[in-house]
């Protein structure tokens, strides 16, 4: 189910206030203005404001039917009081009455979509305003919202062929250029893994928008990656991190940026300063920054520095991937004590003998034979590629 604030949003954009030309707190002067054969419209009517002046569509000069007057006015009577339901019924009502024209169900039917809409009922919004826009009657104004409300109702629902269809339509009748809605297209492009052609569409969003929200430039940048420029993901990314110094998410998808472009070093640097300023705060950070250090060369009591710091804050878990990398960099770092103590609790939580069989040649290395040989033991109970190299060990005198 949609959050009633979603819908809000959504409708703020689409909600026709201007059906038939007319502001919908007016639906009653547009029905008397019907009663004079639609010559004039009446003095209080509001003229609606033409959202769409570089429209291709010609509009068409629907007017409402004499025998309709009443139901219209008690179906817009009901929509301006909310009562979806009822709206829903008398819509119904209309589009079904032998005496209702092509206009009058056409504006039913967009009225009956937005009820549905309020409804939580999207499979009829749907068809209402596929209904609404067959019938090809309303002003460019309410035609094309219907349009675009579709498109949008289409893609939550994941038809994406049937939505991006639809949004094509309706910027080549429109002309619109509003940023809000080229961002919908290139979502949608986003969510059909057509990353290449996302990218000049939400670079128009942005561009078109004084002030672009961050995340259509996450999209952007996304979409970037997907598509194999990461040189141009990585801009992406560094500038929006530069708008948001303080944004924990921008900084971490500028590291992850990084990473994707094999930028190690920098990558690394936007982690601990992360880290320096207590913003890790989950155990996916902690294993990124050390994963990052044990893949730099020289970077060992960094690695070690971060595994410590995550296991004592309670954040990292103390897992085999976090004792393995501990005990490698205390081994690479000479401190081999410890490298053999990280290496004891890694040991018993692998998959196989194979941490075993190396701890038994660190131990024996270090002149600890009989707790070599324990750990050979062991290796082989867990099983090993080469059991002979264990057998060596065990064997010894």
């Amino acid at each position: 189910m949609i959050s009633r604030s979603h819908k809000q949003a959504l409708l703020s954009v689409l909600i026709a206030t201007v059906l038939g030309g007319v502001v919908v707190a007016d639906a009653a002067a547009q029905a008397r203005s019907s009663d004079r054969g639609g010559e004039r419209r009446s003095r209080g009517a509001a003229k609606a404001e033409v959202l769409y002046p570089e429209a291709t569509r010609q509009e068409p000069n629907g007017k409402s039917s004499s025998k309709m007057n009443g139901k219209l006015q008690k179906l817009f009577a009901a929509y301006n009081k909310e009562e979806y339901e009822e709206t829903r019924k008398l819509a119904d009502e209309i589009i079904s009455a032998e005496g209702a024209n092509e206009y009058d169900k056409a504006v039913a039917n967009q009225l009956a979509s937005q009820a549905a809409y309020n409804l939580d009922d999207n499979a009829a919004a749907k068809q209402y305003l596929q209904q609404a826009i067959a019938l090809n009657q309303l002003d460019n104004n309410g035609h094309l919202q219907a349009m675009l409300m579709l498109a949008q109702l289409q893609l939550q629902d994941e038809q994406y062929a049937e939505g991006l269809a639809n949004l094509d339509k309706y910027f080549a009748e429109s002309k619109s250029q509003k940023p809000e809605e080229l961002v919908i297209k290139g979502q949608a492009l986003y969510q059909t893994e057509k990353y290449a052609e996302a990218i000049p569409v939400l670079k128009a969003a942005i561009a078109a928008s004084p002030e672009p929200k961050d995340s259509w430039n996450q999209l952007l940048m996304a979409s970037y990656a997907e598509a194999g420029q990461t040189g141009e993901a990585v801009k992406a990314a560094e500038a929006l991190a530069a708008r948001n110094p303080a944004d924990k998410k921008a900084q971490l998808n500028l590291a992850s940026m990084y990473m994707q472009a094999d930028q190690m070093d920098k990558a690394a640097a936007v982690m601990d300063k992360l880290r320096t300023a207590g913003q890790l705060t989950e155990e996916r950070e902690y294993k990124q920054l050390y994963s990052i250090y044990a893949n730099t060369e020289n970077k060992e009591k960094d690695v070690i520095a971060v595994i410590n710091e995550g296991m004592s804050k309670g954040i990292l878990k103390p897992d085999y991937q976090a004792y393995l990398a501990l005990a490698q960099s205390y081994y690479y770092s000479d401190q081999i004590p410890q490298a053999i103590e990280a290496w004891q609790k890694a040991a018993p939580l692998s998959k196989d003998g194979e941490t075993y069989l190396n701890l038994a040649r660190v131990l024996h290395s270090e002149g600890r034979i009989p707790e070599a040989k324990q750990a050979a033991r062991d290796a082989k109970a867990k099983g090993v590629k080469n059991p002979a190299d264990a057998d060596k060990i065990i064997n010894l005198k």
